[in-house]
């Protein structure tokens, strides 16, 4: 019979789709392993991540009050987690992919085969429908380089959320953070390139008709929430992927943790009771995630353009 440790546990739940110092693998790799790298604790098999910086203390550590909080947020240390393993991954993945299709198009000629047509349709889809109608025909094309990467990067990261073991770097807040950190960045670097940096700034306040002394009152106010409304757009552009991401691993993992509970009870009613509806349930939902990772990308490169034409074009 299987420990009767609590599956559904916060703890163990969230272990499974938040980032950590290891790769979780069956246990049936250890007697596979001339490595010896697969270890076995209770009931779960892991392989850890080498450490090169392991003796260093956290620079900052998240103490909000919120236990809950506190678990989701990691401190902020010198360690290498799986999710840096999976974004180096996508990131070779893509380098990959964009040199063959740089060779193959090189020459100016008809794109042919299913591998190029394929991603050529996709860079044009983002280029007619997504960059040029947010940012504008004549803006839209020098912007178009860092749309397509975007998108493909945070699609092969969501993709990666689907390959067993593994898990999906856009599940966690320091990297839907550093994303939106880096299309806040875009954003005012584009409107103060366009309009320079005083005209971009001033351009957040609408024109207004208002009395003198009126408008000294409320220009800086209105100043200082369509800043915090600025900052406050790409922080939710931020939470939008965590929470999509997120959840629907978790989703996946309580279903699937459903068969190890019955098990708990009687190995009977684990295997030909609750496993097939808890593997046909999580079969339908990876495909529903499966969409979804498409969509998360498209809806955060949309985004992003439509932040990057209002920057350039305030009015």
């Amino acid at each position: 019979m299987a420990d009767q440790e609590n599956h559904f546990a916060p703890d163990h739940l969230f272990g499974h789709v938040k980032d950590s110092k290891q790769f979780e693998v069956p246990r049936i790799f250890q007697s596979i392993d001339p490595f010896h790298a697969v270890h076995v604790e209770g009931s779960h098999a892991h392989v850890s991540i080498f450490q090169p910086f392991e003796d260093f203390e956290p620079i900052t550590l998240v103490h909000t009050g919120q236990e809950a909080v506190d678990k989701m947020v990691e401190p902020l240390d010198l360690k290498l987690t799986k999710f840096m393993i999976l974004e180096v991954v996508a990131a070779l993945v893509m380098v990959a992919v964009f040199v063959l299709l740089g060779r193959k198009l090189s020459g100016g000629g008809r794109p042919r085969g299913r591998f190029v047509n394929m991603f050529e349709g996709l860079l044009l889809f983002l280029r007619d429908e997504v960059a040029r109608p947010a940012i504008g025909r004549h803006d839209a094309d020098k912007f178009l380089p860092f749309i397509w990467t975007l998108f493909c990067f945070i699609l092969g990261c969501n993709l990666l959320g689907m390959v067993p073991w593994a898990g999906s770097p856009t599940g966690a807040f320091a990297m839907t953070g550093a994303l939106a950190l880096i299309t806040f960045g875009v954003v005012v670097l584009a409107g103060m390139s366009k309009l320079g940096p005083i005209g971009f700034w001033a351009a957040q306040v609408p024109h207004m008709e208002l009395p003198g002394p009126l408008s000294i009152f409320l220009k800086p106010m209105i100043f200082l929430i369509e800043v915090a409304g600025l900052l406050i757009k790409h922080f939710v552009l931020a939470v939008r992927l965590l929470a999509n991401m997120f959840a629907g691993h978790l989703v996946l993992a309580v279903l699937i943790t459903f068969i190890a509970a019955a098990w708990n009870i009687d190995w009977g009613l684990g295997i030909w009771g609750v496993m097939p509806a808890s593997v046909g349930a999580a079969f339908a939902l990876s495909l529903l995630e499966l969409f979804v990772a498409f969509l998360q990308a498209y809806i955060f490169t949309f985004l992003t353009s439509l932040f990057i034409g209002m920057a350039v074009h305030p009015h």
